[in-house]
């Protein structure tokens, strides 16, 4: 019976969806700003942690919006791992929007456009109200339901309609039984609302929140991926604080797109796949009034979050120009650039620069270098990705593994450890060994390994 239990509730998601980057969970810096070598899915790269984590504390103490920071280094020595490693630290209530260079060039929408959209994403609003609810564990939940099928025999039995909802709700003080109108029943579906679970529903609008599971419940599987919440104290029915977020972004588009009619076009609208609209400068700044007085009244406060741009050298001077403007607005959250080049040409210019940044940008920037891994760091982190897949590797295998490491890179021994899995699988061995290191080296070229090729055989391909 335990075993069917564990089956039904285990969920496959967080064990199949293996990225890049899953195995990172923080900094791994301790409480006095000193970084612990291997910890949080890191490896090494101190210097460039210790860094990071102070650019945290500057922004959990909301010193540093509109400030910017550049990850520069090689490629594959763990830029885009210390942003998300920032994301983590900060937590899900601080908004974190990443983005590549790339992205701002759109056919449909300017580049400066989507520029400030992400810059907007990266802004949350906290709305603070005291709404009348009722919040409890649910206890029973029960539609009622009429038959309003016409009399006629056949066709009796079809067309039941939910008349209302019966629900008992229990908190410490008490339980009450509520009747509910029938509209609250698709709120309830959406939630996924089951008996057992501890919600609130606003008493002026009927919206439903699922907050989660009580724990009185928490010890009812072996395997659990829910989120338990104690039972709510006080009556059912009180007042209650709730705390809304909201990103700058969303309430431009919800400003900005027409609420249609009943014509034609509108109906077309509708059915069309909606193209990206731009967002006037008025709009924005009429917004940022209604933000502003919010603030000043403190029903709102703002929370800036952060944008990540990587691979920023594929920005061109009109993005860097724009950038360089839009730090300095007050509305602005912290901004962390990734690049991997050295001195190279500003895109859309002749001009060289440091990592294909203009001067005036760079200059307002705190710059964060990563180096490449030794060997033995390479080894660690290999011995992090393997366990994080659920890979079994003999430590021989990886010994060879860091080696060949030194001189080709850690991306590409790090995606050779799938295929050496697949082998040691076909070759009937719980362990990948070296041998399959070896074969897989062999099958899969790396990069320099396929450049020196190139140059050696440049009379056999196109140009």
């Amino acid at each position: 019976m335990s075993s069917m239990k564990i089956e039904e509730v285990a969920s496959a998601d967080s064990t199949q969806r293996i990225a890049t980057h899953t195995h990172i969970k923080g900094l791994g810096v301790r409480d006095d700003g000193t970084v612990i070598p291997i910890a949080a899915g890191l490896v090494g790269q101190e210097a460039a942690r210790e860094a990071a984590a102070i650019a945290v504390d500057l922004i959990k103490a909301k010193k540093m919006a509109g400030k910017a920071l550049l990850m520069a280094g090689a490629p594959g020595t763990g830029k885009t791992a210390l942003a998300l490693a920032i994301s983590q630290e900060l937590g899900a209530k601080v908004p974190f929007c990443p983005m590549v260079g790339s992205e701002v060039y759109s056919s449909e929408v300017k580049k400066t456009e989507i520029l400030m959209s992400n810059f907007r994403r990266a802004i949350s609003l906290r709305i603070k109200e005291t709404k009348e609810v009722f919040e409890g564990e649910v206890t029973a939940l029960t539609p009622i339901e009429s038959d309003s099928a016409q009399a006629g025999g056949a066709q009796a039995g079809y067309g039941k309609t939910i008349t209302h909802i019966l629900i008992g709700l229990k908190t410490t003080k008490g339980t009450k039984q509520l009747k509910l109108d029938p509209s609250i029943y698709e709120s309830l579906q959406k939630e996924k609302v089951s008996v057992g679970d501890v919600i609130y529903i606003e008493a002026g609008s009927g919206a439903v929140k699922r907050v989660g599971r009580s724990d009185t419940f928490a010890s009812e599987f072996d395997l659990e991926a829910e989120e338990y919440v104690p039972l709510p104290k006080g009556d059912v029915h009180k007042k209650k604080e709730v705390v809304q977020d909201v990103t700058l972004h969303d309430l431009d588009v919800a400003n900005a797109r027409p609420q249609g009619g009943h014509d034609l076009m509108s109906m077309m609208g509708h059915i069309l796949k909606p193209k990206k609209t731009e967002i006037t400068e008025k709009l924005r700044l009429e917004i940022n009034k209604v933000v502003n007085r919010y603030i000043d009244q403190g029903i709102a406060e703002l929370v800036p979050g952060v944008l990540f741009i990587d691979e920023v050298h594929m920005l061109d001077i009109e993005c860097f120009t724009y950038l360089n403007r839009a730090l300095e607005s007050t509305l602005a959250p912290v901004v962390i650039f990734a690049t991997n080049r050295g001195v190279c040409s500003i895109r859309g210019t002749d001009i060289q620069s440091a990592h294909g940044m203009p001067v005036d940008l760079l200059d307002r920037l705190l710059i964060i270098r990563t180096y490449p891994y030794a060997q033995g760091e390479m080894k660690a982190i290999l011995k992090i990705r393997a366990a994080t897949e659920g890979l079994a590797i003999e430590e021989a295998a990886l010994d060879a593994l860091a080696a060949l490491g030194s001189h080709t890179s850690l991306r590409y021994i790090v995606q050779l450890l799938t295929p050496s899995a697949i082998l040691a699988r076909t070759n009937g061995k719980p362990h990948i060994s070296t041998s399959e290191v070896e074969d897989c080296a062999k099958l899969f070229m790396d990069a320099k390994s396929s450049a020196k090729m190139l140059a050696e055989q440049k009379d056999a391909y196109l140009y």
